[in-house]
């Protein structure tokens, strides 16, 4: 890993939301302040949006990890693609109660009675909807119903709808107009400024552990991470990770402009392959096939795998033809009577070894579909072996399996310093002289 190479004590960019990176920017801030006062003050609904990547997860942890759960049951529904019974049925499940029947009136009527008794216990329920842009429209309908149970001050569940900038557009269908309008409190988490950027980065690699004395971007690498992400903490960490690793790499410290270059530029190619490049290439192979048929006839011969293959001799025409005819029971090759098998016996030329040819390492290879680990340090360094192979992965630590790779994946082959290649190549070419 990069962690010993940049004195950092774990990785600062996880894609995953974890609170204790929480980057407290204004529009965090006012997420998280929704969310606490709704529900300490029983508001009932509460709807934070914001686009792909912004963290809208990370705040919501972030206010779980704050909250006293044995005054607040929380019900967080992940898959918000369900039927409203199906809602009901999962809300009873998670109060530990049996619905005891299908029917939704009766259903909800049965959850009043049960809300009422927590309230009186001083706990509240708080129902946590993700991705609520999923949940069907019938199913949003009716969870207003759920709103109407209340005493004559306080909601008796709070319900949070965490959503994408598409949710605030199905909000305003006219079918879901009653739910919308008892949506006390909302708030928007908004991408980072270009200067929230760099400080979001720079916060991450201080919880980490980097030491202020340790550069661990440039300052132009950092603008150019920024600008790519246009403000996207999700991105940021894509971004910002997958330079730390090319940077470990190429054993440069601090990351320059240069690595975050080539790390954007394989983040556009992942993002958006190349269908003309999928398209040509079985025709290139194709027509590559059809030429090469084209300019040896003698197929048979060529693709016989023959590395020294016998040529037999023909006569020139002003030869005698009864001193050049085959010999009954040999074969004639190339289709003339004139072809006769070599009499003598041709002496194998053994092969100019050639080094391998030297390459500037390390050296980045982007894998295509149908390539192996195995495959490229063969084409690379003329050779491969396990030993070799864990010494790439050395230099790879996203490699978990050295059989595993995958299309796209960015490789970086270092420097092997000894001439075992030369070596492996001198050996193969001795052994085929040698057997012949």
């Amino acid at each position: 890993m990069y962690l010993n190479f940049y004195n950092l004590k774990k990785e600062p960019f996880h894609i995953t939301p974890d609170p204790e990176f929480l980057f407290l920017c204004q529009s965090n801030r006012q997420a998280i302040g929704a969310i606490i006062w709704g529900v300490s003050q029983k508001k009932g609904f509460i709807a934070v949006t914001g686009d792909v990547g912004v963290g809208k997860t990370t705040i919501l942890r972030y206010y779980l990890e704050t909250v006293d759960r044995q005054l607040l049951k929380i019900i967080y529904l992940f898959n918000a693609n369900v039927s409203f019974p199906g809602l009901l049925k999962t809300l009873y499940k998670e109060l530990g109660l049996e619905s005891g029947t299908d029917d939704m009136v009766e259903m909800v009527n049965h959850l009043h009675e049960i809300l009422i008794e927590e309230y009186k216990q001083g706990r509240s329920v708080l129902l946590i909807i993700d991705e609520a842009q999923n949940m069907p429209v019938e199913t949003l309908e009716n969870l207003r119903m759920l709103s109407n149970l209340e005493t004559s001050t306080d909601k008796l569940i709070q319900i949070v709808l965490i959503g994408q900038s598409e949710f605030e557009e199905k909000l305003n269908q006219n079918e879901l107009r009653q739910l919308n309008q008892r949506i006390a409190i909302r708030s928007r988490i908004l991408p980072l400024t270009e200067k929230e950027s760099i400080d979001y980065i720079k916060h991450r690699l201080a919880k980490a552990g980097q030491d202020e004395k340790d550069r661990v971007f440039t300052r132009g690498a950092m603008k150019k991470i920024v600008r790519q992400a246009k403000g996207i903490p999700r991105t940021l960490n894509i971004l910002c990770d997958n330079a730390l690793i090319t940077g470990f790499g190429y054993e440069k410290r601090p990351v320059n402009s240069k690595i975050v270059k080539e790390v954007i530029a394989d983040f556009k190619g992942r993002a958006k392959p190349s269908l003309l490049r999928w398209v040509l290439a079985p025709a290139a192979l194709l027509l590559f096939v059809a030429g090469a048929f084209l300019v040896y006839p003698h197929k048979d011969l060529v693709l016989s795998g023959l590395e020294n293959p016998v040529l037999p001799r023909t006569t020139e025409q002003n030869e005698p033809e009864e001193a050049v005819r085959p010999s009954a029971g040999e074969p004639v090759l190339f289709g003339t009577e004139q072809s006769v098998p070599v009499e003598e016996k041709i002496e194998p030329v053994e092969k100019e070894i050639k080094p391998v040819p030297r390459k500037s390492f390390p050296l980045t290879q982007v894998v295509e579909y149908g390539d192996s680990l195995f495959g490229l340090s063969k084409k690379i360094y003329g050779y491969t072996d396990y030993k070799l192979l864990e010494r790439v992965k050395q230099k790879n630590p996203r490699i978990k399996d050295v059989n595993k790779i995958l299309a796209g994946q960015k490789i970086i082959f270092p420097e092997i310093s000894d001439n075992k290649a030369e070596a492996k190549v001198k050996a193969k070419v001795e052994a085929k002289v040698k057997d012949k």
